[in-house]
């Protein structure tokens, strides 16, 4: 498993491999600088299995960065790591196919509770057809949820997981469906008998 973490700041790029080296202890866990590098690191170390990439880079602007690691790489999970709130940036970095986006303020073990949901989600999905009995447990209590109009706070309340794991869910079921929002993912529930009309 190998893992990237890009990031300019060197105190955070080394946090960040430390909480990634502790979540996967025989992982090989590669710094980046910068984006640019990334060319040749996967030369050297090979195609990643997660990336953490900080928003503001000095060869990137806005979510310009979410947008080139997706292009080529638009299977491999990635989280987006900023120092911007969530309020500026999040919404930008989930359309340009970022699968989280965490706020560097969170603190070492939301963090690393984001970072853990993020490696251990089921990465299968994709290639499946989207029926009910594809759909895990989880997703599907989301999918009600959703519908009972939670807020990603009350889902996380319910369940007794961090908010961070709830978004990293429920970015996971977007994409397992196909779909970019709460309102979607309603309306695909209802017309494909996920929830009752």
């Amino acid at each position: 498993m190998t893992l990237y973490v890009i990031d300019d700041h060197p105190l955070m790029r080394e946090a960040v491999v430390m909480l990634l080296r502790r979540l996967r202890p025989g992982a090989n866990v590669v710094e980046l600088d910068r984006l640019g590098s990334i060319e040749a690191a996967v030369g050297q170390h090979g195609a990643p299995d997660l990336i953490t990439l900080d928003l503001k880079l000095p060869d990137t602007t806005g979510a310009s960065g979410v947008h080139e690691l997706k292009k080529r790489f638009p299977e491999t999970p990635l989280a987006v790591l900023s120092a911007s709130p969530a309020a500026d940036a999040e919404e930008q970095c989930i359309e340009a196919g970022a699968d989280i986006y965490i706020e560097k303020s969170s603190g070492g073990l939301e963090i690393g509770n984001a970072l853990r949901a993020l490696l251990s989600a089921d990465g299968q999905f994709e290639e499946l057809a989207p029926t009910d009995n594809k759909l895990s447990k989880r997703q599907k209590q989301l999918i009600v949820m959703l519908d009972r109009g939670l807020s990603n706070r009350e889902i996380a309340d319910e369940l007794g997981i961090s908010e961070h794991t709830v978004k990293v869910h429920l970015w996971r079921l977007f994409r397992r469906l196909g779909v970019k929002s709460r309102t979607q993912t309603i309306h695909f529930a209802r017309m494909h008998g996920l929830l009752a009309s």
